[in-house]
């Protein structure tokens, strides 16, 4: 049986996601009532991490160990992936040693070719196009706080991003509409906005796009490798800090997220951030572990593993 990946949202179907969706709330329970699950006694999660995080690292390596698995963190700096070796080589190497391999890196290309060579599942845990990750964690936040996302309205405000691409998936997956507000030149790729524009609305205006909005969400104006355009990002993005005055446009009971880490006065105002009635941010970053762990056991029971 041919592993499945989760490099993007697309690669697990609708049904597929809800199943996911509904098994970290389970381990979430399961977790907080003090039940063992370890179902991955045994089972090695190798962690290639080109881009530093810390709620990746933690999370995946908390969710292994709490399924009774062990992780490894595996840098450039500590690895044959640092020194050029072919990223073939090493899927084939690696994969023939470990369970899973979670990736955190650059070019999703880089995801990919390790995926074709690869004989375990692979997890795309960010590349500067796609954090699907983030997007489940993101998802059963709002299931918990408000329910099924379908048919609801979402306001993505910021950088078109690799966090915005994988909501415009989210919106074709969970079938919800995505109003996007970002300034001009920093668009979300236009090959993935044709492919979804029936459910997707591009403007300019913050609080165009967060009018009527269910759920809100934003990132950094500059991410990590954009730290030389923090200055001129600034300038581009004033008068897109999410606060409570643009929140006042959203739907009564809307939710605010970030995927964290946050910088406060720029793209969200502290207060909102703080504020429990609006922001849903800490459940948001602990669901990171749940969904995780939800989504390595599907990938494993789908796997013949």
């Amino acid at each position: 049986m041919k592993p499945r990946h989760f490099l993007t949202l697309l690669d697990l179907s609708p049904t597929e996601l809800k199943e996911v969706i509904a098994n970290a709330i389970e381990l979430k329970k399961q977790l907080k009532h003090g039940e063992i699950n370890d179902s991955f006694k045994n089972r090695v999660l190798g962690m290639i991490f080109e881009k530093s995080s810390t709620r990746t690292r933690v999370s995946f390596e908390a969710g292994m160990t709490q399924l009774g698995g062990s992780a490894l963190f595996l840098s450039p700096r500590d690895t044959q992936l640092g020194r050029g070796e072919p990223i073939e080589d090493s899927a084939r190497v690696l994969s023939s040693m470990v369970d899973q391999v979670m990736i955190r890196t650059f070019g999703h290309n880089i995801v990919e070719r390790f995926a074709k060579y690869s004989s375990v599942p692979v997890i795309n845990a960010l590349t500067d196009d796609f954090h699907p990750c983030q997007l489940l964690a993101d998802v059963q936040t709002y299931v918990e706080h408000r329910g099924q996302p379908s048919g609801k309205t979402v306001a993505w405000i910021g950088d078109g991003n690799n966090m915005c691409q994988s909501y415009i998936n989210a919106a074709r997956q969970w079938d919800f509409q995505l109003n996007i507000a970002c300034p001009k030149g920093f668009e979300p790729n236009a090959e993935l906005m044709q492919a979804n524009k029936e459910r997707i609305k591009l403007v300019h205006d913050p609080i165009e796009a967060i009018r009527g909005a269910d759920w809100v969400s934003t990132d950094v104006w500059a991410s990590m490798g954009q730290e030389a355009e923090q200055k001129e990002r600034e300038q581009a993005f004033a008068g897109y800090m999410v606060d409570h005055e643009l929140m006042s446009h959203a739907n009564s009971g809307a939710v605010f997220m970030h995927c964290l880490p946050a910088h406060r006065g720029e793209e969200v105002s502290a207060e909102l951030i703080e504020d429990q009635q609006l922001s849903v941010v800490w459940d948001e970053a602990e669901n990171r572990l749940h969904s995780q762990k939800a989504l390595m056991l599907f990938l494993s029971q789908h796997s013949g593993q």
